[in-house]
């Protein structure tokens, strides 16, 4: 099966070479900022939007006022005016907000360009890229499949990545005749049918109080720089600070997303069918006291990097309803004993007298529903 896949691997680009990054990046906001309000210009005096082509066509002459936007790769630019039409598209069918002005100021910044014509290539340990050459990064694996686009990201560390998408063919895993039910908590990640239990590693509370510290630091240079009427821009010791705290959070981020991957892919190689429940994290999120607990452990991305892999290998990923009672039913008898709260993790049926770990059977509960909606399909 075709599908189209991501490869991000750290780039080490020269100073030159960061130069042009960062003026691409620039030329390709301003493009997108500045159609976006002949956008909305046009929007409100006529009561229509304008299109990707009509866009399109008034771009060569806008590089002829402005020259230096012919310094950068002009696929880049392009894509960038296509991403506007995409964001007005989706924004017209609901699925998003309206397009917002993007800010030299927002945290990451990126640009993406295309494959056309052999423009783009792998030697080595170097990637050939339009107007910036050949770019050192880091092969930590070979990449396979024909190269679509790929994105240049600057992170808030300071630190260059770059996101290169490829089309290639997956082979469907040898299949395990083996179906597991999940259950997703705060202070256990993962509860399975099984009984295992995978422990929430709490990869942001684990850095918490080091993430204070540097925040607090972060927060005084503020002040001095406020202080001495110095902009926050110029302010040296402030954005080597704020770079340090970057740092922190892209850790955090690292790790929370390599044991995700990892575990992911671990369940797809070992069961055929997955049964989970479908969470409504959102609505959670509200709850104040576990808010966080819950962004940390990152429940949707886990959800989402399931749903891939099992459609990509071959596999059954099973959402089960958000109003199934799987803490209220006995797994063993069938027994509903109503709602418990959280406090409660041991109970015993009145009915069979059987001794249940709430998160356990709650999991057995999810697979067998899952495999009744599996046999009734």
């Amino acid at each position: 099966m075709l599908v189209k896949k991501a490869y991000k691997f750290r780039i080490y680009p020269t100073n030159e070479q960061k130069r042009q990054i960062a003026k691409t990046i620039g030329c390709s906001r301003f493009v997108f900022n500045h159609f976006l309000e002949k956008w909305n210009d046009t929007y409100k005096q006529t009561g229509k939007g304008l299109t990707y082509n009509a866009c399109s066509a008034q771009l060569p002459q806008l590089k002829k006022e402005l020259s230096w936007l012919k310094e950068v790769d002009s696929i880049a630019v392009q894509t960038s005016l296509r991403n506007l039409s995409d964001a007005f598209s989706r924004f017209f069918q609901k699925q998003n907000k309206a397009p917002r002005f993007k800010s030299k100021k927002h945290p990451v910044q990126s640009y993406t360009t295309k494959q056309i014509n052999g423009n783009i290539s792998i030697v080595d340990n170097k990637i050939k890229l339009p107007k910036l050459g050949f770019v050192r990064f880091a092969k930590s694996r070979e990449v396979h499949g024909r190269i679509i686009n790929v994105t240049i990201r600057r992170n808030p560390s300071g630190k260059y990545f770059i996101s290169i998408l490829v089309e290639t063919d997956v082979q469907p895993l040898a299949k395990t005749e083996s179906a597991i039910g999940i259950d997703l908590g705060i202070t256990d990640f993962a509860i399975f049918s099984d009984g295992q239990k995978v422990d929430n590693h709490r990869f942001t509370a684990n850095m918490e109080k080091k993430l204070k510290r540097e925040q607090r630091k972060l927060s005084r240079r503020a002040l001095h720089a406020k202080n001495n009427g110095i902009d926050l821009l110029d302010a040296k010791n402030y954005q080597k600070q704020k770079r340090n705290v970057a740092r922190l959070y892209e850790k955090v981020m690292n790790q929370r997303a390599d044991f995700l991957n990892k575990f992911s892919t671990a369940i797809i190689k070992n069961h055929d069918v997955i049964c989970i429940e479908d969470l409504n994290t959102k609505g959670m999120l509200r709850n104040h006291k576990l808010a966080k607990s819950i962004a940390d452990v990152s429940w949707s991305s886990f959800v989402t990097k399931l749903q891939y892999k099992a459609d990509w290998y071959g596999k059954t990923l099973v959402k089960i309803s958000r109003g199934f009672p799987s803490s209220q039913r006995c797994s063993t008898c069938g027994h509903h004993t109503g709602k418990k709260s959280l406090g409660v993790r041991e109970w015993t049926c009145p009915a069979c007298h059987m001794h249940h770990d709430r998160d356990v059977n709650a999991s057995k509960n999810i697979l067998a529903e899952g495999l009744r909606i599996v046999a009734s399909a």
